[in-house]
């Protein structure tokens, strides 16, 4: 968490020592941009200097000729009022302005506008000095004037400071969001890792290195306890495997000793078929644990699934198959010449689960069909029986419901049979996917559907 905070903490002082530059920066546009309003409207040129000059010069008999030829120039007019209002002289100025002007007229002007034209005045020993603006230059306020030019750059200047800032902090965030993001991606998906119980290594460094050295400590955790997991069940199975062939040695004796009583053979005979049963269970809880665990070696190379089913069904008919079932085989003609890179004894030892769940599930007996057919990227594999099928809830149970090997729920009581994890376990090492379709009284259909190139 030390190291989380310390990450998350220099991008923030980063982030906040961008606005502070942004904010350095906006100062620095703002003095340049109206830097040349505030020197015209308050320099040399400014109405103030401009009527100061005029007024030095100004009197009944009129202005200096360098005077008048400066305000022409910048486009400025002139009056001059005697004391009673009479207009004495004009320079420039338009043909709406009047000749007279009563006290009142001049009190009306003389902080605002005359005939729309921003005017400025100025009292003299013998009258008053009337300066006159264009109409678009200035703004005047009771207190103060503005130059319009400046009125109408400001809204602009404000709203492309703003875009400016906008697009830079965007920027920021977008580029700092993907190195978050990127530098976070290896734990993220080292923790989802973790998650679904198998180790995980991230190597990284700076700020993060320490969140990436506890996940690497969680993922040796994990892979010690499923290392003694997987010990700990392949001893057990390697213990029960000596008494058991005991037991099945001695059953079988008995079952065929001809002087036995032949109640005591029944008996015996079926302690030797539920000692198979035990030994199967034995078998394929030790090799679930193996895939679970990552510890089983996967040998693939190319093999013909067509093949395969052949050679299953014939082994399993010779073996001795009861006269309930019948098993058949359907391989379209596109299956027959595939080759699909596997491990051929696991594809046939699921391929074998599948087939004694059809025939433990129906004691009455059942057709099974070993079905294969393929487009150009899939090839999909599927065993049907027609037998008693699943209730919608079994159904369910077996598409949603963990196996207690995969089960987090304390109780333990969300499981089903090893022979379909064991299935799940090697289709899933050969990247394929497993789906149960049924009804119950229509039997029931497993599809194994695995991608044809990808099955390394």
């Amino acid at each position: 968490m030390k190291s989380l905070g310390k990450y998350i903490s220099k991008y923030l002082v980063s982030f906040a020592g961008l606005v502070l530059l942004l904010l350095f920066i906006n100062g620095i546009a703002f003095g340049w941009t109206f830097y040349g309003v505030v020197t015209k409207d308050h320099g040399d040129l400014s109405p103030q200097n401009m009527l100061e000059e005029a007024a030095a010069s100004a009197s009944l008999e009129g202005i200096s000729k360098e005077t008048s030829e400066r305000l022409k120039n910048n486009h400025i007019w002139a009056i001059y009022l005697d004391m009673e209002g009479n207009r004495v002289w004009e320079t420039g100025a338009p043909d709406e302005i009047p000749e007279h002007f009563t006290v009142q007229d001049v009190a009306v002007f003389a902080k605002g506008y005359l005939a729309d034209y921003p005017v400025f005045i100025r009292n003299t020993d013998d009258g008053m000095l009337i300066l006159g603006y264009p109409q678009d230059s200035y703004m005047k306020l009771p207190s103060n004037y503005y130059s319009l030019r400046s009125i109408k750059t400001f809204p602009f200047f404000v709203i492309g400071i703003l875009a400016v800032d906008f697009v830079i902090l965007f920027l920021v965030y977008y580029y700092s969001k993907r190195k978050i993001l990127k530098n976070a991606e290896p734990i993220i998906t080292s923790i989802v890792t973790l998650g679904t119980g198998k180790p995980a290594s991230i190597s990284m460094r700076g700020e993060l290195s320490g969140i990436a050295d506890s996940v690497n400590k969680a993922s040796d955790i994990i892979i010690r306890q499923n290392q003694a997991r997987a010990n700990w069940i392949s001893g057990v199975s390697h213990d029960i495997r000596t008494p058991l062939s005991m037991i099945m040695g001695y059953a079988e004796r008995i079952a065929h000793e001809k002087s036995a009583d032949s109640h005591v053979r029944q008996e015996a005979e079926i302690i030797r078929q539920q000692s198979v049963k035990i030994r199967e269970l034995v078998q394929d809880l030790n090799l679930v644990s193996r895939l679970e665990y990552e510890m089983q070696p996967i040998h693939k190379s190319p093999v013909s699934l067509a093949g395969l089913l052949r050679s299953y069904t014939a082994e399993l008919l010779n073996t001795g198959l009861s006269d309930e079932y019948s098993i058949n085989i359907e391989i379209a003609p596109m299956a027959e010449t595939v080759l699909f890179n596997c491990d051929a004894r696991l594809i046939s030892r699921a391929v074998g689960n599948l087939v004694q769940n059809s025939i433990s599930h129906n004691p009455d007996g059942c057709d099974i069909i070993l079905a294969l057919d393929c487009t150009n990227k899939s090839i999909f594999l599927s065993i049907t029986d027609n037998g008693i099928g699943l209730s919608t809830e079994k159904l369910k149970e077996l598409n949603e419901k963990p196996h207690y090997m995969e089960s987090t729920d304390d109780r333990l009581d969300l499981r089903h049979g090893l022979g379909l994890i064991l299935v799940h376990q090697i289709v899933d090492a050969h990247n394929g996917t497993m789906q149960i379709e049924s009804e119950e009284g229509k039997g029931c259909k497993v599809i194994l559907d695995f991608p044809i190139g990808k099955g390394s």
